[in-house]
């Protein structure tokens, strides 16, 4: 199929033209869910602060459910094939392997989104984001989603196939850059997770439509979480493909050790969809030895590897604001960086609220004794709200600054508050995060529409600190989603109304890297030299008293619930 290739001006990337579409029309599709997602949100919070309590309940089960669907698999799904796209064929510098096949399941994904939406906002499946059995949703309900998955698997295979592309190409020379290394393993890790989908989806839309007679509530559970839970390490994976990249494009950094980065990535690939047993610790059908061997050895090495990005991450910002000379004491790098930059400040909060927040709030999930003092609390959503919110979507808000002038061609409307949003949405959902687990460590439910249980035969009074976190749930709930917004809204107002930029040269052949320093640090690969990074060291000190002292802190917790204290 003829194509063309386009080149930024401005930063020296290489747009293949199907691909370049693709991307576009990804990302907008994204953007939109999200918008739905957002809304959902806010009802979603209003109803659970008890003050407002909003909707009633069958209402509340209805949105939360189209909350859950939207946000955690349609708006981070298509960001994700773009980033695929991305990653594969403009750091690349190749053509986009099979576009008609790409194109197929970019509509596939519209439908099956669209399919299930309508199947919960016609009220006959509120069956929440887990779906258990043997609640039983729409037939629609189910195909939407399957429809949505092998749209996806379909976007993942010609990712894998531009590889090809580009190897056989010859596009670049020596191992994969480490951010499309990273796509790779975001890639791998979705391909198992549509597939333990289907593997418990399809036999459940037979259910559905009464072609199977039942289905195994405990099998459901233990399969269904290897999609629920892997889909969410194809986020981590993505994110710190986008850490790494944007580190490397705003101050050209390089990590401090490439091959160590990537054998982190790699332990992603064999342990870290493994995690997904902390949400079966509870269950009698699982094994004593399968949750130790799940909740121990294995989840060592996804920590690790998650600990390993997060040293090195930091530790490249730092080593490339050394050598540009901010070297008194341990923190002129970190003050002296570019923190009006929102592609910079964005980055930094993700990677600082995922590792101090989402990552040790992980560990203490995963750990299996502890675990049954969160077990299906508000713990469970706030430790989310950390990873996939302040982690996953922060980072990918942060990216699309560089991308609405790269990809786009439009400037960015209203700098300023450019600057603000990501202050505004990353710190305020990073409270909303730590006072949702404050309110679960105290027992709040994870799901009930109204934690005073207002009607009920037996009343149970909660401690007047449990409403205090509720409250300030429903508080900074409302700015995050005010962030939100305003990060749609100046997405959508630069798409629109934004100045246009030139395109640059379109060829009929792809180009070698120009020495344009964005194109140059985005596409990559090496390590730096031995450095020494200080800052980092203590950054990472910090965080490993913080996750001690939080981890044994809980421990204590259960000695009391165990009337042992």
């Amino acid at each position: 199929m003829a194509t063309t290739y386009r080149t930024c001006p401005i930063s020296g990337l290489q747009f293949e033209n199907h691909a370049e579409k693709l991307m576009r029309w990804n990302a907008v599709a994204g953007v939109l869910w999200l918008l739905v997602g957002g809304i959902t949100a806010l009802l979603v919070i209003l109803t659970r602060w008890p003050a407002i309590k909003l909707l009633p309940a069958d209402q509340f089960y209805t949105i939360l459910t189209a909350h859950g669907i939207d946000m955690l698999i349609l708006w981070i799904l298509f960001f994700e094939m773009a980033v695929l796209y991305f990653a594969s064929s403009t750091l690349l510098r190749c053509r986009l392997a099979t576009p008609k096949v790409a194109w197929l399941g970019f509509w596939l994904m519209v439908v099956g989104g669209i399919m299930t939406n309508v199947a919960i906002y016609q009220g006959s499946s509120s069956v929440m984001f887990t779906s258990y059995v043997p609640m039983q949703a729409a037939p629609h309900f189910y195909l939407g989603i399957i429809l949505v998955a092998v749209g996806a698997l379909l976007g993942t295979a010609v990712f894998f196939g531009t590889l090809v592309v580009a190897r056989k190409d010859k596009t670049y020379t020596g191992s994969l850059p480490l951010v499309v290394f990273g796509a790779l393993t975001a890639a791998i890790i979705a391909t198992f997770t549509i597939l333990a989908g289907a593997g418990i989806l399809v036999p459940t839309f037979f259910w559905s439509v009464g072609l199977i007679k039942e289905i195994d509530a405990q099998l459901y559970r233990m399969v269904w979480w290897g999609l629920g839970h892997s889909s969410q390490q194809i986020n981590v994976a993505a994110h710190v493909s986008i850490w790494y990249l944007i580190a490397a494009v705003v101050l050209g950094a390089k990590p401090l050790s490439e091959k160590v980065s990537r054998g982190a990535f790699l332990l992603y690939i064999l342990f870290l969809q493994l995690a997904s047993a902390h949400h079966l610790l509870s269950d009698p059908g699982m094994s004593a030895e399968w949750k130790v061997l799940n909740t121990s050895y294995f989840m060592y090495f996804a920590v690790m590897a998650s600990m390993i990005h997060g040293f090195t991450v930091p530790g490249a910002v730092e080593a490339a604001q050394r050598r540009k000379g901010f070297t008194n004491g341990l923190f002129e790098w970190l003050r002296k960086a570019p923190w009006g930059n929102p592609v910079f400040s964005g980055m930094f909060i993700s990677l600082v609220s995922f590792g101090f927040l989402g990552g040790i709030s992980g560990v203490v999930l995963g750990t299996e004794q502890i675990n049954m003092l969160m077990h299906n609390t508000f713990y469970v959503p706030g430790h989310f709200h950390t990873t996939v919110v302040t982690g996953t979507t922060l980072a990918f808000m942060a990216i699309t600054y560089l991308l609405v002038p790269v990809l786009f061609r439009r400037e960015m409307m209203f700098p300023k508050l450019c600057q603000i949003q990501p202050y505004l949405f990353g710190i305020s959902m990073s409270i909303l995060g730590l006072v949702m687990m404050g309110a679960g460590t105290l027992g709040v439910s994870r799901r009930h529409w109204d934690m005073a249980f207002s009607g009920a035969p037996f009343q149970y009074e909660w401690p007047g600190a449990a409403y205090l976190m509720m409250g300030l749930t429903g508080i900074f709930g409302v700015i995050a989603v005010i962030g939100g917004g305003l990060w749609i809204f100046l997405v959508v107002w630069s798409l629109l109304f934004g100045k246009k930029l030139d395109g640059g040269k379109v060829s009929d052949k792809p180009t070698p890297i120009p020495a344009n320093p964005i194109a140059q640090a985005a596409s990559h690969s090496g390590s730096n030299e031995h450095v020494n990074v200080p800052g980092t060291v203590v950054l990472a000190g910090l965080l490993f008293v913080c996750f001690v002292l939080y981890y044994f802190v809980n421990w204590k917790y259960l000695s009391e619930v165990w009337l042992l204290s």
